[in-house]
């Protein structure tokens, strides 16, 4: 049995923990699901039934990972030689922006694709304030520094820059110098790559079945 087993449909937030298993060096088995008819197994591990889902056979343990940025934390933390986890000086700066991005920048994303307009006055409730003042904030960050913890790829700019992907991807994150800048950096990564060519096959295939 591998280390991991991955839950996951490759049309999902599953192609950031693909990347996230691909940086890490993971050793790990797909269990593809079809989100129409949920199998026992993805309910026995989350009853809200989403994907993705890590699950960690550690010896006599079976430790079940949710949500992106944590799964991605994780790998990070169980793969220690990859590099991955933030120096000393950098902890600030990686645990800032990764959740910066589970938090703020996803809400805002997501109330802009809903055409959901917070009133100015209750932009504090909201958290993220709006999503100019978000990408704001991130502009001036990635216009600066290369990377979640400035010079140097850690697991926080797999989720962070997972979020440019598809955001620049599907126009629900408007173009910005810095933003393309950041994206290009990213996807020339050969792990990267790895990753998406995996997804890309599953998604043919299930196309074409």
């Amino acid at each position: 049995m591998a280390d991991f087993t991955f839950f996951t449909q490759p049309m999902s937030r599953g192609q950031i923990v693909r990347w996230a298993l691909q940086e890490a060096g993971a050793d790990y088995e797909t269990e593809l699901v079809d989100l129409s008819n949920k199998p026992r197994g993805l309910l026995d591990v989350n009853p809200m039934a989403k994907v993705p889902v890590l699950v960690h056979h550690d010896g006599d343990h079976v430790h079940v990972v949710t949500e992106c940025a944590a799964i991605c934390h994780y790998l990070a933390e169980t793969h220690p030689e990859s590099g991955l986890l933030p120096e000393r000086h950098e902890k600030a700066d990686y645990f800032r922006w990764l959740f910066f991005a589970a938090g703020p920048l996803e809400q805002a994303v997501v109330a802009g694709a809903m055409g959901w307009e917070v009133p100015e006055e209750r932009r504090g409730m909201a958290g993220f304030g709006s999503l100019d003042l978000t990408l704001d904030t991130l502009d001036q960050w990635l216009s600066s520094h290369d990377h979640a913890c400035g010079a140097r790829f850690t697991m926080a700019d797999v989720y962070l820059g997972s979020q440019f992907i598809w955001g620049l991807r599907f126009g629900t994150i408007g173009e910005r110098a810095s933003f393309r800048a950041y994206v290009d950096r990213l996807t020339a990564r050969e792990r990267y790559r790895e990753a998406t060519q995996i997804d890309q096959k599953l998604i043919a295939a299930a196309q074409a079945g």
